[in-house]
């Protein structure tokens, strides 16, 4: 059992001893001053009295098993003892409260115990008939009716009393349940993060420093710019990373693009410099509610749906990217038609490795 439920559980015990305890006693005590004559009346009577108190501090702190049966079998001698000895028809007080709180906490049979103890308090109650000359329906109603339909009354009650403790239980293991599965879903979620925030990054890197051992005998200037570029994306990841730990990361589009750049570019230099550019020219030149951007094994294509319903614009950086394509054996396509821009970047299978 957890220690939160222990804490709930330990705060209920509390809230029984300081509401009941004191009414328990009290009433108890009332009772002996009230029946008892004698000093040994007064012992008779009192230890009913203790042995219900005691049931019910061992009740409350989840504990009765122990104390249950001592303490039955001294109420159950105190009620007899009160029948047909000290004259007393509050004497059922002890077995009362004993009986009520035991019986629901049996782990079978508790109906069967319930009907035995009515069935002695009343029938001991009908044994004062045999000691006394009183009036029968006087001995009946305050020995028989009374004892035993208060103790029916009490018992019954007390069994969904017993379900509620139940239930409480049960929702404190539910809440402790959904916190684990928060702080599990929570671990989840940073581990996602911190796999598309690291895993980006070093798929990147593996495919720069891959161009750059390609580059490195012919084009030492794009090498170091390469390299300039790795050591960025390898700074921002550590900045990105100490964000998350300290749950400062938010997502954001012009950083989520230029990743996009950057994969695409370490994935194959003209397609990384097509989207570059189309991208570009969405942002300044077009109002797009939606982008597309498909990625194959032979091309690029992107589609965006705020072009202006005007004739196609001269664009500078997609003409020269076309003729770039075009000599690596690929084809360029720009096209606008019904508030769509497309840019699609192609090479035949022959050729995909032109732009990688």
């Amino acid at each position: 059992m957890s220690e939160h439920t222990e804490r709930t559980r330990g705060r209920l015990r509390r809230l029984n001893l300081v509401m009941f305890l004191p009414l328990l006693v009290a009433v108890g005590a009332l009772l002996v001053a009230r029946d008892a004559e004698t000093w040994w009346q007064a012992i008779v009577l009192g230890l009913g009295v203790v042995a219900a108190l005691v049931t019910f501090v061992q009740w409350a702190a989840r504990d009765i098993s122990r104390v249950a049966l001592p303490c039955l079998i001294v109420t159950a001698a105190v009620w007899a003892l009160g029948v047909l000895v000290v004259d007393s028809n509050s004497a059922f007080y002890g077995i009362l409260i004993v009986g009520s709180l035991a019986v629901p906490q049996l782990p079978r049979h508790r109906g069967w115990a319930a009907l035995a103890l009515i069935v002695y308090i009343a029938a001991v109650g009908a044994a004062r008939l045999l000691v006394t000359q009183e009036d029968v329906s006087g001995v009946l109603i305050g020995y028989v009716i009374v004892p035993a339909g208060v103790t029916a009354v009490l018992t019954g009650l007390m069994f969904p009393n017993q379900r509620f403790y139940g239930l409480v239980a049960e929702l404190e293991e539910a809440r402790e349940r959904e916190a684990e599965l928060a702080v599990i879903r929570e671990r989840m979620r940073f581990a996602s993060d911190l796999h598309d925030i690291q895993g980006h990054t070093l798929h990147v890197v593996k495919l720069k420093i891959a161009l750059a051992q390609r580059l490195v005998h012919s084009d030492a200037e794009r090498v170091e710019q390469e390299l300039r570029e790795v050591h960025a994306l390898v700074s921002d990841t550590i900045t990105q990373t100490k964000q998350l730990a300290y749950a400062q990361r938010r997502l954001n589009l012009s950083v989520e693009l230029e990743n996009a750049k950057n994969l695409f570019e370490a994935a194959g230099e003209l397609l990384g410099q097509v989207l570059r550019e189309t991208t570009t020219n969405i942002l300044r030149h077009a109002q797009a509610e939606q982008v597309r951007i498909t990625l194959s094994e032979s091309g690029i294509t992107i589609v965006n749906d705020g072009a202006r319903e005007a004739p196609l614009p001269e664009l500078r950086g997609l003409a020269t990217l076309k003729e770039r394509v075009m000599s690596n054996g690929g084809e360029l396509t720009v096209e606008q038609k019904d508030g769509h821009f497309l840019t699609a970047a192609a090479f035949p299978h022959g050729r995909s490795d032109a732009a990688l």
